[in-house]
């Protein structure tokens, strides 16, 4: 089989295309552009690289939330885009688990984390055991210090990774009572070879999509939503 990953939901912009068995190419920015200038030439010049025909591929993965609203958006309108032109399937991967792939191996508790603003954190909770992936608790929205609450619980060493581990960085060191690691900076944020990876793996277990079917998982409103709600809500008091 091979799959195209994109990968969109923060400020890493990063496309790869793999086989079950390998990572054929992967191509991965973390600089301060619009995914909307990125992702499509990105596709193009792997694409190109591998002499690839789109129609060989098999299935599109992508991050599919929580993560940058407008990050996700493009994603998943790129990634839809081609499910429908190449009618092929879509694999929408929960963003924690893309970055929690990156520590296939580790021994340790696994805690990704995105900085979702607003004094909370994207996160979850995995381990590896050999070649399984279990999700210990999956992606939530959370503050950072409900999160240490629940590591502190568990009572195992913990490796945090993501832009949340870097904005947090020095509360989860102070208040994480178990041992703590972070992971070095190759593998500390998104990246579309582990999406891939992932996504290989929830391809042989059928969790697939169609393109007109997939949608991001943002987790929680956006502000946009929060204030129309806010708005709409004090409108309903004000005509009690």
């Amino acid at each position: 089989m091979k799959l195209l990953a994109i990968e969109s939901s923060g400020l890493v912009a990063s496309a790869a295309i793999a086989s079950e068995t390998a990572l054929l190419a992967e191509y991965t920015v973390n600089f301060k552009k619009t995914h909307s200038q990125t992702l499509l030439p990105m596709i193009e010049e792997i694409v190109n690289m591998l002499e690839l025909d789109l129609q060989e591929l098999d299935a599109i993965a992508v991050s599919g939330g929580p993560g940058s609203f407008t990050g996700l958006r493009i994603g998943s309108a790129t990634a839809k885009g081609l499910g429908l032109a190449l009618k092929k399937p879509i694999i929408a991967v929960p963003t924690t688990q893309v970055i929690a792939a990156n520590l296939y191996g580790s021994a340790a508790l696994i805690c990704p984390l995105m900085d979702a603003r607003r004094n909370q954190v994207y996160a979850g909770l995995y381990h590896y055991y050999g070649d399984s992936f279990e999700i210990v608790e999956d992606q939530m929205a959370i503050s950072a210090e409900e999160l240490i609450s629940k590591v502190n619980k568990l009572g195992e060493p913990v490796l945090y990774l993501g832009d949340g581990a870097e904005a947090f960085k020095e509360l989860l060191s102070e208040k994480t009572e178990v041992p703590c690691s972070f992971a070095p900076l190759h593998l500390s944020k998104q990246r579309a070879g582990a999406l891939a990876a992932r996504a290989v793996e929830l391809y042989k277990e059928g969790r697939i999509q169609t393109a007109a079917e997939h949608a991001p998982d943002y987790l929680r409103l956006s502000q946009a939503e929060r204030e129309l709600a806010i708005k709409q809500a004090a409108q309903k008091t004000s005509e009690l």
